[in-house]
């Protein structure tokens, strides 16, 4: 118990401080935003300061820092300290960034803002990479609460006919919510949406505070900070793919870039971007403490994360109580889901240049994404892996598209004249983490196991990774070198 208040302490005032001065680090001014300078009524509308911290929370906070902790936890307490200092030094200041830089650059996708800022070689890599997390995206927060409100709500079998049905009916509320105007969907929906999450999250937070204090322990009852995972699987760099959106998501960047053109004052930002981060990060520590209670309680380690969803919200909040958090988490991934198919769509027009003021050319753009999302969705509910390996990759991607999102910060940083190393650190080490779980993992190439190493180690996978890190710095450099002037050129400061 002590540790998780530690950790909640750690979140909350490290966040304000150092929120603080990355905000300064930037130093937002009275310019005119976007929201304001290029308002289409579409896409690029003014919303209240409290509607934007609402959207954004709700964006970002998918199914990830729910399902995810809930399984970081089994390497145990650690994950109430690093949870924390994830989101304080990496997360929230990636989202931050991201949002501001947007800003700075009409409301331009991350896509367009690394081809400004790190050369269209990049750009090219990672706009394939970047389409098919906003494509994998969609379709998890599809496939994720539709099962969740057969099996939990519903009370029916989620491989009976009705799945379709609620799979239907929530493809039909994305397809609305990514052609109509943000503020006339998203913007309404989202409030209700959000007391939903709030009083879920809210719910079970006082249940563990109430019952489940004695049973905040370690899983193993050794009063160690590490836990052996049931699996064996190493906490560098496993921990941090598993918990992904609770610590940094790379989805994060695309929704930070879409609500910069909503925000009408950019020192709103820190509230918007920074803090909405710090609040998932809460969600994260409030579910990685309820599973740890369970498993502690004497739940199987084995039980399968979305089912300890049910489990969790029914011990802290009763069987009516239950069932709203359970909505809570059923509300977390579509509201994910739909602004991910919209800011696909805007990545992809922003690149053909494909104007989105016209409804039908929003409508046929919308069809030519949901046409190969549908497929997947298919793919993964027919095939008995296949959901599985759509998590996997969807878990990877996510967290490489962020190693680009920090390199690109860095770049804008340094050649701005400014504190670099604040995006700098992080990037190494995601690039470390990324680049050997990519080694490592039977997804990826497996490489102890292909050349006859003990498949439970990371020898060849960390050297690797080392040097990709090596590399990951030197690009950095020699990008920022070589494109100084025509950065600061394009941002009017030379």
């Amino acid at each position: 118990m002590i540790l998780f208040i530690i950790g909640l302490f750690m979140l909350i005032v490290g966040g304000y401080f150092y929120g603080r001065f990355c905000e300064k680090i930037f130093a937002p001014d009275d310019r005119e935003t976007p929201a304001v300078k290029n308002y289409d009524g579409v896409d690029y509308v003014p919303m209240k300061d409290w509607k934007n911290k609402l959207i954004e929370l709700l964006n970002i906070a998918g199914t990830g820092p729910i399902l995810g902790p809930i399984q970081g936890i089994l390497f145990g307490p650690i994950a109430f300290i690093t949870i924390p200092i994830g989101c304080v030094l990496a997360g929230a200041l990636h989202d931050y960034f991201v949002g501001m830089i947007s800003m700075r650059n009409e409301g331009a996708q991350v896509p367009k803002l690394v081809d400004k800022y790190m050369g269209k070689t990049t750009n090219k890599i990672y706009n394939i990479i970047i389409w098919l997390l906003m494509l994998l995206t969609g379709v998890v927060f599809i496939y994720t609460p539709g099962d969740l409100i057969v099996n939990d709500i519903l009370k029916m079998d989620i491989n009976s006919n009705v799945i379709w049905i609620v799979y239907a009916l929530i493809l039909l509320y994305y397809v609305i919510s990514t052609i109509f105007p943000i503020d006339k969907i998203i913007g309404r929906v989202y409030p209700m949406f959000g007391a939903v999450l709030i009083i879920s999250a809210v719910g079970v937070f006082i249940g563990i505070i109430r019952d489940g204090g004695a049973n905040l322990g370690n899983l193993t009852n050794t009063g160690l900070l590490f836990a052996k995972h049931p699996t064996g699987q190493k906490f560098i760099p496993v921990f941090f793919i598993t918990v992904a959106c609770g610590i940094m998501s790379g989805f994060h960047g695309s929704q930070a870039t879409l609500i910069s053109r909503t925000v009408k004052h950019e020192k709103e930002g820190r509230g918007v971007f920074y803090n909405m981060m710090i609040a998932e990060g809460l969600i994260a520590m409030v579910w990685a403490a309820g599973a740890m209670v369970l498993f502690n309680s004497g739940t199987d380690v084995a039980t399968g994360a979305t089912e300890m969803v049910g489990i969790i919200s029914k011990k802290f909040m009763g069987t009516v109580g239950g069932l709203f958090a359970i909505a809570g988490v059923i509300v977390l991934p579509i509201t994910s889901g739909d602004t991910a198919f919209r800011a696909l769509r805007l990545m992809i027009a922003e690149q053909f240049n494909i104007d989105q003021k016209k409804a039908h050319k929003r409508v046929i753009l919308s069809l030519i994404i949901f046409i190969p999302a549908i497929a997947i969705l298919f793919f993964a509910k027919s095939n008995s892996d296949g959901f599985n390996l759509l998590w996997r990759y969807f878990g990877f991607t996510n967290q490489f598209v962020a190693v680009f999102a920090l390199a690109m910060i860095t770049v804008y940083l340094k050649a701005h004249g400014k504190n670099y190393w604040i995006s700098m650190i992080p990037g190494l080490y995601y690039t470390f983490v990324v680049m050997s779980y990519i080694f490592h993992a039977p997804i990826g190439f497996g490489l102890e196991k292909r050349l006859g190493f003990n498949p439970e180690s990371y020898t060849i996978s960390y050297i690797l990774g080392a040097i990709c890190v090596i590399i990951f710095y030197v690009l950095i450099m020699r990008i920022t070198n070589k494109r100084k002037d025509i950065i600061l050129e394009l941002d009017n400061l030379k």
